[in-house]
């Protein structure tokens, strides 16, 4: 069970096509509420990094939503890659 104001960590896997890691440029995390009007950004670095293809962000959850989309995005060979999931946040 997620709580509001607990802290998650959002994890995601880049792959080619073919299952191959890679570390793509220009990562973000977006989150979107359910309506998916976008209510935060962070732009992630080396720093968020723990394996080849693989991030990480430790992210609050709002007090104030019950759904939440989190989306990973970022590029390779001048592609987008993206990554969407979603999370159910409880009060209690």
């Amino acid at each position: 069970m997620i709580l509001s104001g607990d802290t998650v960590r959002l994890q995601v896997q880049f792959k080619t096509f073919t299952g191959q890691a890679i570390d793509p440029t220009d990562i973000t995390l977006s989150i979107y509420d359910s309506t998916k009007q976008q209510i935060e950004q962070f732009k992630l670095d080396d720093t968020n990094k723990n394996d080849v293809g693989v991030y990480y962000f430790d992210y609050v959850t709002p007090d104030d939503k019950q759904d939440i989309i989190f989306e990973f995005k970022g590029v390779h060979n001048n592609l987008p890659i993206v990554v969407r999931d979603s999370l159910k946040i409880k009060f209690n």
